[in-house]
Parts: structure tokens; C-alpha cells; sequence
């Protein structure tokens, strides 16, 4: 029970990393909407960064680089293409309704939420690490995750920001996909013996951050013509890239 306790704060306290976007509420829209394609910049940057220099490395450990029924590139595939549908589908559904809100704000939130599941599970594992409770590596491992998700949760403020949402709908949508976190550690805490390998879970993430990054946020950003915001705008992805460089460890 003392490392369930354990278990459920550290995975709680990652989950309020997602309010960082509280920051942006109290910025005049007209200043937002100056910054906002700089900003999705960034968001694709560490969208890249987390899918190529995490999220495929640690499949590819996880697995020794090839597991049983195939390669984690064929769940990284399944990935792209599963998002691709999702995105067809609700195209057409928000194309005969007229939606307010582009697909891409979906799509984020639901690869998102495959990613805090991950979060959660590899929390509650660091703290099941004999000896059982290992408080020292599930702190580190705590630790380790709050580093990379902040300027992730940037990002994905930004992009449900730039596809449509309010703020307050931002913040809470992106609050209930970190909470998915919870799920994945009490599965982790209560049926660790029945887990199989993450190796298709962290690439089938990958995919679709990479499906959102390359075919819905980087287009919008060709649609700026100014010299000086591309040069702007090539700086900040460059830095959402290098940043998720630092801290893959």
C-alpha cells in the first residue's frame, strides 16, 4: 500500500505538469495569435524530438530491436496509418458539420493520452523495482518524466490552442489526457505479472507524433511566407528538437 501511495503522487504530479498552460491564460489574444505559429513550431520540434529520440529508441531496447510478430517499425507504421483514418474519419464528420475545431486538436490529444499511459506505467515500474519499494530509481524515474513532459505540455497547449479550443477547454482537455497516467500505474501496480512488453504501446505513440507533426502541424507553418518568422519559426523547432535531445536520458 506505502508504494501504491508513492505510486499515485509522483504519477498525480506529472499529471499537473499539463496545467503549464495556465501561463498563457492571462495573454491578450491578439499577442497569443502573434506568437501561436511559434509556438506549434516548438510543438512539432519536441513532437519529433520525443518520437525519434525517445520514443523509438526505448521501443527498439525494449525489444532488442525486433519482438515477437515483427519489428516495433511495423507498430510505428500501424501508428501513422491508424491516425491517418482517425483523421479521415473525422474530416469527413466535422466536414458536413461545419466543426470549429481542427482534427489535428484530436489527434494530439489522443496520442497524447497513449503517451501518459506509458508515463504511468514506467513510473509505477521504477517504484516496483526490487527492492519493492524502490523510492530512490521511482523518484528518479519521476524525475526523469516531468523533465521531458513540460516542454511537451507546451506544446500540446499550443496545438489544441492553434486547432480551435478556448483556453479554459485547452488546459482541461490536455489536464484529463495527462490524468491517463493514473491508469497505466494502477495497471502497472496491480497486474505487473500479466504486462506485456511496451515495445508496441511506445512505438504506435511514436507514429502518431510523428503523423501529427508532418502532416498537420508543419503545413501550417509553410503557410508563412515572411522571411524573418520562417527563420523564426525553423529556430524554435530546431530548439523543441535539441531540447528533447537533452533530456532523452
Amino acid at each position: 500500500m506505502y508504494e501504491l501511495i508513492l505510486i499515485l503522487l509522483s504519477t498525480l504530479l506529472v499529471s499537473l505538469i499539463s496545467l503549464i498552460g495556465i501561463f498563457f491564460v492571462a495573454v491578450k489574444e491578439n499577442v497569443l495569435k502573434k506568437v501561436l505559429l511559434l509556438l506549434v513550431s516548438f510543438a512539432s520540434g519536441t513532437l519529433l524530438g520525443s518520437a525519434f529520440l525517445k520514443l523509438i529508441p526505448e521501443a527498439l531496447g525494449e525489444g532488442d530491436g525486433v519482438v515477437a510478430g515483427g519489428s516495433p517499425f511495423v507498430a510505428i507504421l500501424v501508428g501513422i496509418v491508424a491516425f491517418f483514418l482517425l483523421e479521415k474519419f473525422l474530416w469527413r464528420h466535422c466536414h458536413e458539420r461545419e466543426c470549429p475545431i481542427h482534427t489535428f486538436a484530436y489527434l494530439n490529444l489522443l496520442g497524447d493520452g497513449v503517451h501518459n499511459l506509458i508515463d504511468g506505467i514506467v513510473i509505477a515500474a521504477g517504484f516496483l523495482a526490487l527492492p519493492t519499494p524502490n523510492i530512490s530509481l521511482g523518484l528518479t524515474t519521476t524525475l526523469a518524466v516531468i523533465s521531458h513532459e513540460i516542454p511537451q505540455e507546451i506544446g500540446d497547449f499550443s496545438i489544441l490552442i492553434y486547432g480551435g479550443l478556448s483556453k479554459a477547454k485547452a488546459l482541461s482537455y490536455n489536464f484529463l489526457s495527462a490524468m491517463i497516467a493514473i491508469f497505466g500505474a494502477l495497471g502497472m501496480y496491480f497486474f505487473a505479472s500479466f504486462f506485456p512488453s511496451l515495445t508496441y504501446l511506445l512505438a504506435f505513440a511514436a507514429g502518431g507524433f510523428i503523423y501529427i507533426a508532418t502532416t498537420d502541424l508543419i503545413p501550417e507553418l509553410h503557410k508563412e511566407r515572411d522571411l524573418i518568422k520562417s527563420v523564426a519559426q525553423f529556430a524554435l523547432l530546431s530548439m523543441g528538437i535539441a531540447l528533447m535531445w537533452f533530456l532523452k536520458e
